[in-house]
Parts: structure tokens; sequence; C-alpha cells
């Protein structure tokens, strides 16, 4: 079976995206990038049962440890890294060991930043198990926990040493966390590719229903979008803030609604919607473009509404807390067609105010 193979640039720090069909439990994935004895698989309670086992053996020869944590959006705290730290502490983990992050979005993030702050900095190796997570939370080194006041509030830039994302593993998924993934799929679409997101259309059918080559294209696309976006601003200084096309509206429904309570790629699509919604408002994309994109939303089973229970007025104080507040001044990312965004605190507040309004 054949295996992708794509490249975040970033110089000396460049690591590899494998794409393929059972790379989990494939030794050579992981022998050429961990120098060290000690290796450190984190993973949770869901997937351990379903994939620990195949990755352990895969790393037969080394002195490998395992944490396993509880699962959801909900446990994505500081609490929960501190049991990260303390295994690392009791197995007596040097500077040299290796972290391998076995799981979705959560896992991927909290297992970043144990890395990034265990001894000033260790190694860490990717392995999602999620389509959300394989073409977006676990390319580009944003790693990071919650707090209740905002969402990955607590974090920092940490680059993984490589990417394992297995295919094979999506077929474990039940069909709200495809949805979820699909979500930051459309994302690509909608903010730097306007080819793919008639792909998409095109092909969603194949999408939902598991169907392996047209998985396996989307998670390409999807992560040479992120690769391409990420090695021209790694640190979201300017353009990598379009990667959040959505979020700052998602966000502010996750944390609103209570982390766990919409799964993050659920907000993200009504995120999504509302941006579109907001965009149309500023006479900036058509009317037909706001169709296309809230059709394919739907269409991939995911909802273009926010919950009713987060009022304007909420909204707003939410969505002041977000990571793109800059001088005070908030800053969406909104389209200037299919294919085409910006990020921008020159937008009318009014038509903000009317977009969050058309929602009650």
């Amino acid at each position: 079976m054949s295996t992708n193979t794509l490249t975040v640039e970033l110089g000396e720090r460049s690591y590899p995206i494998y794409i393929g069909e059972a790379i989990h439990h494939q030794a050579e994935f992981y022998r050429r990038h961990i120098t060290g004895r000690q290796v450190m698989v984190v993973t949770n309670e869901t997937i351990a049962p379903l994939y620990l086992d195949e990755t352990l053996s895969a790393l037969s020869g080394y002195d490998v440890a395992t944490i396993i944590l509880p699962d959801g959006e909900q446990y994505k705290t500081l609490e929960t890294l501190n049991k990260v730290f303390t295994g690392l502490l009791e197995h007596r983990f040097t500077r040299k060991a290796t972290l391998v992050a076995l799981g979705g979005g959560v896992i991927g993030d909290i297992t970043g930043f144990a890395a990034a702050s265990y001894q000033r900095g260790i190694p860490f190796i990717q392995v999602p198990t999620t389509l959300l997570s394989q073409v977006d939370s676990s390319v580009g080194g944003k790693t990071g926990v919650n707090h209740a006041l905002g969402k990955n509030m607590i974090g920092a830039f940490y680059q993984p040493l490589a990417v394992l994302a297995d295919t094979a593993t999506l077929n474990t998924l039940d069909e709200r966390q495809l949805a979820a993934g699909i979500a930051e799929v459309i994302k690509y679409g909608l903010i730097v590719d306007s080819a793919f997101f008639s792909w998409l259309e095109q092909n969603m059918d194949r999408l939902l229903s598991r169907e392996p080559a047209a998985l396996a294209h989307a998670i390409e696309i999807s992560c040479r979008c992120k690769a391409d976006v990420v090695a021209a601003d790694e640190r979201e200084s300017s353009q990598r803030a379009l990667l959040n096309f959505g979020h700052t509206f998602g966000h502010a429904i996750e944390t609103g609604m209570g982390y766990g309570a919409w799964l993050h790629g659920e907000a993200v699509a009504a995120g999504m919607s509302m941006a579109a919604n907001l965009s149309h408002r500023m006479g900036w994309i058509t009317e037909d473009d706001l169709q296309r994109c809230c059709s394919l939303i739907e269409r991939a089973g995911l909802p273009i509404r926010p919950p009713a229970e987060i009022s304007p007025d909420r909204f707003l104080q939410l969505m002041a807390v977000d990571k793109k507040v800059l001088d005070g001044r908030l800053r969406l990312v909104l389209l200037k067609g299919i294919g085409q965004s910006v990020v921008t605190d020159d937008f009318d507040h009014q038509a903000l105010l009317e977009t969050l309004e058309s929602y009650r």
C-alpha cells in the first residue's frame, strides 16, 4: 500500500506528514525519527483498546511507558496535562525522551503542550486517529489546553518530529466524528482552494461513505493547504490566521455551551456559516456563494445555525476573548469569494449584529 509524504517546510524544524493506510503500527515510521531510548505513548480510554497494542508493538525495543487519559474536550485542561507530567517524572524520563500522541485533537494538543514544557522541550510525534486531527490539529505545531473563560488560551507553538496520518483509523469513527472532521476539510476549500471546494461538492457522498481513495485525497489536499500556510507564517502573525475561518464564532459556541457539548467541527461548521453570512451582508460574496457554502456544510450532516441558547450579547462577550483580538479590536476571517479569504478588523459591526440577530 502506497504512502504519500508531504513536508512542512520550516527550515531546520521541517517535518514530514505521512498519509497512508495501516501505517501507525509500522516501526519504520517511528524509528527514523526517535533518537533516544525512552518513549511515552499518550492516548485516551477510547483509542487505547483499538490501537495501543499495535502502536506498542511498533515501538518494541524502546523503553516504553503509556499514559491513558479520559476522552473528551472537557478534559483538555491543566489538570489533565499534569497527569502527563506526573507520568514522565515517575518514569524518570529525560530530555532525550520522545512523546507519541495517539488519538484525536485533544490528545495531540495536550501531548504537544507537554512536550513543549517538559524539561523545557522534548520531541514528540503526532499519530492522529480522527479525520479532524489528521487534516488540522496535528499539523502546524499549535498545542495547548482550554480555560473556563476561553478555548486554547494556554499553550505554545511547538512542532512535532513527524505526523502519521493513518486512514485506516477512520473506519472506527462514528458518523458524528467523521462529519466533524469534514468541517475542517470544507474550510480549506472555502479559504484558499476553490477547485478543492468544487471537488468536495462533487464527492461529498464518497467521503461520507468513507471511500478510501476519496478520504486520502481530501486529507492530502487539506494537509498541503495547511502546510503551505504554516510554512509562510508559523506563529500566526498574519496569513496563518486564515486557518481560523469560522473559529471565532465556533470557539464562542464551544465555550458558551460547555466544552464537549458541541464537537469542535460542529461548532466550526456553524461558525463558517455565520462568517459566510456576515461576508454576504458586507457585500463581499454573492447569494450563490453563501448558498453553496451552507449547502455543502448541511450535506456533510453539520449544523449551519448556532445554538439558540447563546444570545447575540453573549456571543459578543465570548468573541471578545478570542486570540485574534488585537489592541482591543476583534479580527475576523471573512470571505471575498469561494477560495478567497481575508483577516480583518475592518468589518461592519452593524452587519455583525444583524448576523447574530438573524439566528435568534
